[in-house]
């Protein structure tokens, strides 16, 4: 299961059932979990964990150190889950120590070429990265996200679950839960409809989202008059609360939403 040519350094922990292609080099820190397949020219340095049945492609190099001036080399942590696919030229990097020292990918992620996961993320489960996506330092995802191909995440900003960002877009502040966001100082446009009905949400839970979404953007009054009566109409909501105590958590800028014809599809 191990090719002749890979180079694995003494102390590095080999799951069961791991296959490593050729030519692959795996550092004495790093953990590769059951089932794990590797399938040519893969580098896996520092202090890396992979979960089981994660497939690697050609040429992606996980665990190298953060690409931080604040950086000290101490031994900084990357995190990766089960059943991932990681495909060729997909870069991870390591946390920092004012960073919290961890960079983690959950599980069911799929990351496609040239995906960057900088120092310091936290990526939730089943997570879709188009080609070319790039996230900053300290970028938080959460679970069922989708980017189109070609996303820039600036560093610290937040992206709640369910959201979609259309590709070539430059997310410059938070984006609130099942948020549709696009441009090239990405706006929101609409709420991810399609991503909501795949993932199950009753059609009335849409339309409570829906209404609660347009009183927040387009009510009248002062953005905390209508996130408090939003959360006065629609308390107790799941899928509502999740919004509101998305923007209440945000220490940062939030991504503001823009009128446009097709914002969103009917449910």
């Amino acid at each position: 299961m191990i090719d002749p040519s890979a180079r694995i350094e003494p102390g590095a922990n080999i799951g069961p059932d791991v296959s490593i292609g050729p030519y692959c080099t795996i550092g004495p820190h790093v953990s590769l979990g059951a089932g794990c397949r590797l399938f040519a020219h893969v580098n896996l340095t520092g202090h890396t964990t992979i979960g089981a049945r994660t497939v690697i492609h050609p040429f992606a190099s996980l665990g190298s150190p953060p690409q931080s001036f604040s950086y000290r080399g101490g031994p900084t942590k990357l995190a990766v889950g089960s059943d991932c696919d990681i495909r060729e030229s997909v870069t991870m990097s390591t946390g920092s120590e004012d960073g919290g020292g961890v960079t983690q990918v959950g599980d069911h992620c799929f990351l496609m070429v040239g995906t960057h996961i900088g120092h310091d993320c936290k990526v939730g489960d089943h997570v879709v990265f188009g080609n070319n996506t790039l996230l900053g330092g300290h970028v938080t995802i959460g679970d069922h996200v989708v980017f189109g191909g070609g996303v820039a995440v600036r560093q610290f900003a937040r992206i709640g679950d369910g959201a979609m960002i259309v590709g070539l877009s430059g997310v410059r502040a938070d984006v609130i839960p099942y948020g549709m966001a696009q441009g090239p100082l990405a706006n929101l446009v609409g709420l991810n409809v399609v991503g909501m009905r795949r993932s199950g949400l009753a059609k009335a839970d849409i339309h409570k989202l829906r209404a609660a979404y347009e009183t927040l953007f387009f009510g009248g009054g002062e953005f905390a008059a209508r996130l408090a009566r939003v959360a006065a109409d629609y308390g107790g909501d799941t899928q509502v609360d999740k919004m509101i105590d998305f923007i209440r958590a945000g220490k940062r800028p939030l991504t503001m939403a823009v009128k446009r014809n097709d914002a969103g599809e009917d449910a």
